[in-house]
C-alpha cells in the first residue's frame, strides 16, 4: 500500500550540526543523528558528473568517521529529479579503455562504497532516477519515493549498457525477467510500479518524502548501530561472489556477544526498560 499517512518530522532536540564540508555540487545537513546529502545540480537535473561522484565519496567518507552521524539519506534538489543520469558530455568520446576505467572508478568511489557503507543509507527518490541515478538509488540499503518519481535504465538507447552496477542490482531487487525488460526497452516505470515490484519500499507525496525518511531513520536509531553494521555486512555477503553469507552471519552474530550494545540490549530487555545503546 502507498504510504499516505501524514507524518511529522522527528522532533528537534538540538540545533543542526554545522559540517566542515564545503562542496560545489552537493549539500550536507546533519540534525539529530540524521545526515542528509542533497545532490544539488538542478540546472542539470542533478546529473552525476565526475566531480559530483568524488564529492559524494568524500562526504560519505567523512560521515562514516563522524560518530554523530547515525543514518544517511541521499536525495536530489528541486522537484523534478533525484538524479536524471550521468553527464553524457563527459564520456561521449571515450575509448574502450576509457569506458572501462570510468565504470570501475565510479563503482569503487561511490556505488560499491554506498552499498557497503557501515551506517544505513536511505535513497529518497524525489523525481527522475535514470541511468546512474537509479544505480545510485539501488546502491542505497533501501529506497523510498515520491509519487511523481520515474525510474529506468535507458543506457541501451545510447548504445551502451548500465555501467555503475545496474545490470547486477536491478535483478537482485526486481527479478531477472523484470530487469531484462526494463534494460532492453530503456523504459521508465512510475513510482507505484516501482513499489509493486520491490524497487522501492514506500511511496508518498513529495512534501512527505523527507519527513518519511526522518521517521524511518528515527526508528533505525533506536536500535544498536553496531548490530546494524553487522547486519549490513551479513546481508551484503549473500550477494558477494565466492562468499558464504551464512558463514558471515554466524561470524557477525558471534561478534555481537562481545559488544557493549549486546550487554545493554539484553540487560534492558530483562529489566523491562528501553535500551540506551552506547554504540560500541
Amino acid at each position: 500500500k502507498k504510504h499516505n499517512e501524514t507524518l511529522s518530522p522527528a522532533k528537534a532536540t538540538c540545533k543542526p550540526k554545522q559540517t566542515h564540508m564545503n562542496f560545489e555540487n552537493i549539500l550536507v545537513d546533519q540534525e539529530n543523528g540524521l545526515a542528509t546529502i542533497t545532490i544539488n545540480r538542478p540546472k542539470k537535473l542533478n546529473a552525476l558528473n565526475k566531480a559530483t561522484i568524488e564529492e559524494l565519496h568524500n562526504a560519505l567518507k567523512e560521515l562514516e568517521e563522524d560518530a554523530d552521524a547515525k543514518v544517511v539519506v541521499i536525495t536530489g534538489s528541486g522537484e523534478k529529479a533525484f538524479v536524471a543520469g550521468a553527464d553524457i558530455s563527459e564520456f561521449a568520446h571515450f575509448s574502450v579503455e576509457d569506458g572501462g576505467r570510468l565504470a570501475a572508478k565510479g563503482q569503487e568511489l561511490l556505488f560499491d562504497y554506498v552499498e557497503n557503507f557501515s551506517k544505513p543509507v536511505i535513497g529518497a527518490v524525489n523525481g527522475f532516477a535514470l541511468g546512474g541515478g537509479l544505480e545510485l538509488a539501488m546502491s542505497c540499503h533501501f529506497r523510498i519515493a515520491s509519487d511523481n518519481a520515474r525510474m529506468g535504465l535507458p543506457e541501451v538507447s545510447l548504445g551502451v549498457i548500465p555501467g555503475y552496477g545496474g545490470t547486477q542490482r536491478l535483478p537482485q531487487l526486481v527479478g531477472k525477467g523484470k530487469a531484462m525488460e526494463l534494460i532492453m526497452t530503456a523504459g521508465m516505470i512510475p513510482a507505484d510500479e516501482a513499489l509493486s515490484c520491490g524497487l522501492v519500499n514506500h511511496v508518498t507525496s513529495q512534501e512527505e518524502l523527507l519527513p518519511l525518511a526522518q521517521k524511518l531513520a528515527s526508528k533505525i536509531m533506536r536500535n544498536s548501530s553496531v548490530a546494524i553494521s553487522g547486519a549490513i555486512r551479513a546481508v551484503n555477503a549473500n550477494y558477494t561472489d565466492g562468499v558464504n553469507g551464512f558463514e558471515v552471519e554466524i561470524q557477525e552474530f558471534g561478534n555481537c556477544f562481545g559488544t557493549e550494545d549486546f550487554k545493554e540490549g539484553t540487560t534492558a530487555f530483562l529489566e523491562k526498560r528501553k535500551a540506551d545503546f552506547p554504540g560500541r
